[in-house]
């Protein structure tokens, strides 16, 4: 059965490198799973976005159709973008047949320490505007199906969560739990006989 995580938060929440985690997890129990980075697809468009309301709903939605494209193909997608709007993240629960909401609850003060290439500090100092958590709301999701708290817990502890969530929904079969070097590098297929 194919679904969609996404994980959402400020910037340097723990986004990406939760979604990496899960990626892999599912990789290495033969799941079909496709990751998606925000920031990396907003890179790859022809037409650049700005950061202006409309363009982020934009990108969320677009974010959004593609990943119900990967779905109707039997495809698992793990979507990893900021989507700091509840409106843009309410269109697509709808849409999504099955939407898992993961919120990457952090404080400002610890994104902003996480944060290794400067992004907060140029837009403290006005160099970048419209960024999410200074010039910018993040809207809180309301219900999100999991919450990790990225500030206290280990990332095991974190992906341990959503796995337990999927699980319980039966969306993946419980397995276990590879080693953090298994979910980091996903295992090589066999060579065919």
């Amino acid at each position: 059965m194919s679904f969609t995580v996404w994980f959402t938060g400020l910037p340097c929440s723990g986004k990406t490198t939760l979604s990496r985690r899960l990626y892999h997890y599912l990789k290495n129990i033969d799941c079909q799973v496709h990751l998606m980075d925000g920031d990396a697809i907003r890179a790859q468009l022809p037409r650049p976005l700005s950061f202006s309301k409309e363009d982020r709903d934009l990108h969320g939605r677009r974010l959004g159709d593609l990943a119900q494209s990967m779905n109707d193909k039997g495809v698992i997608c793990i979507v990893a973008a900021i989507t700091p709007y509840a409106d843009t993240r309410e269109h697509n629960r709808r849409k999504l047949t099955n939407y898992i909401e993961v919120f990457c609850s952090c404080p400002v003060a610890v994104a902003e320490s996480r944060d290794s290439r400067g992004l907060y500090a140029k837009a403290r100092c006005g160099k970048i505007s419209h960024f999410t958590g200074v010039s910018d709301p993040y809207e809180e999701p309301e219900a999100p199906e999991v919450v990790v708290l990225t500030e206290q817990e280990e990332i095991d502890a974190s992906l341990a969560k959503i796995l337990a969530y999927l699980e319980k929904q039966e969306l993946i079969q419980a397995a276990p739990r590879p080693s953090r070097q298994q979910e980091i590098e996903p295992r090589e297929a066999s060579p065919a006989s």
